[in-house]
């Protein structure tokens, strides 16, 4: 079957074949959008409270000393907003549906371009370089006002925006100036497929999977799971179908079979993992060893 322009195959460590979709561009920044409204209102609950702060202070402080009281919130401030803003999409992309709440919302994840496992390295990239293409402009206008040079630095800060924005619009791929040099990509995760997948499995004889089981794939090969479910590539289901068994002592499964077997091993993993990051703990991949 031909590929369309907005989809890509790309081959897992695994030898599997995926098809993925990329995200649309209005959907980035519809998720983009979404995040930052997110992150926009606890910056602003942060103010209230700093400002709240402040106002105490000022009631039983001298003046100098409320003076550098108010110094110190603002720096915390300052150090909070740089936090939040990386800690944000870094915890969330880094989590099992490698999405942030925007993502989510509209029906994206984030992927590895080589079919492998998304690391730390990749999404810290990724994100560090946002602070370059979005926030960096921000801070030269923000700190040029009312200077001599601001309508210079502004005319030079909406070009630097511009370039980073436009990004997208110049290569095949839809690729951020972060996602290229990060080696990732936006993919479409339409959830309403998999789930409806899953409840028509549902009345069907489950299987049962004992922890030993479960325990020998971690949140990788759970995405892995996840996106050959939803192409419903035959051939891959039943690749995986034999890889799971064999590394569970299980007869691989036959025909329909395999769907119905996919479809319980996934619902039990996920549950599994998903208990685990509960109690504090995370297993990334089969050769981790967190979660027992």
């Amino acid at each position: 079957m031909n590929l369309r322009p907005d989809q890509r195959e790309i081959i897992t460590p695994e030898g599997l074949t995926l098809r993925l979709t990329l995200a649309g561009r209005s959907a980035r920044l519809g998720a983009l959008a979404v995040d930052l409204a997110c992150i926009g209102a606890i910056l602003l609950g942060a103010v209230l409270a700093l400002v709240y702060t402040q106002s105490g202070l000022g009631q039983w402080a001298k003046r100098s000393e409320a003076h550098h009281a108010a110094q110190f919130l603002f720096i915390l401030w300052t150090a909070l907003m740089f936090l939040l803003r990386n800690a944000w999409f870094l915890i969330f992309e880094l989590g099992p549906r490698g999405a942030t709440p925007g993502k989510r919302m509209l029906g994206l994840r984030i992927a590895a371009r080589d079919g492998a496992r998304l690391t730390t390295e990749m999404v810290l990239a990724r994100n560090l370089l946002r602070d370059i293409e979005i926030f960096l402009p921000m801070v030269a206008v923000l700190s040029a006002l009312g200077g001599p040079s601001s309508s210079m630095v502004n005319w030079a800060a909406a070009g630097w925006f511009l370039l980073f924005a436009l990004f997208p619009l110049f290569n095949r791929d839809r690729l951020r100036a972060g996602d290229m040099i990060a080696g990732t990509w936006v993919v479409e995760a339409p959830r309403a497929r998999l789930e409806q997948a899953l409840s028509a499995g549902a009345a069907r004889p489950d299987y049962a999977f004992g922890p030993a089981e479960l325990a020998i794939y971690g949140e990788y090969e759970l995405q892995t799971l996840e996106r050959v479910l939803r192409d419903g590539s035959p051939a891959a289901m039943e690749a995986v179908a034999r890889a799971i068994c064999a590394k569970i002592g299980w007869s691989a499964p036959q025909g329909d079979e395999v769907r119905r077997f996919l479809d319980a091993y996934y619902t039990a993993l996920r549950e599994r993992l998903e208990q685990g990051l509960r109690f504090g703990r995370r297993k990334a991949n089969k050769h981790d060893g967190a979660v027992r």
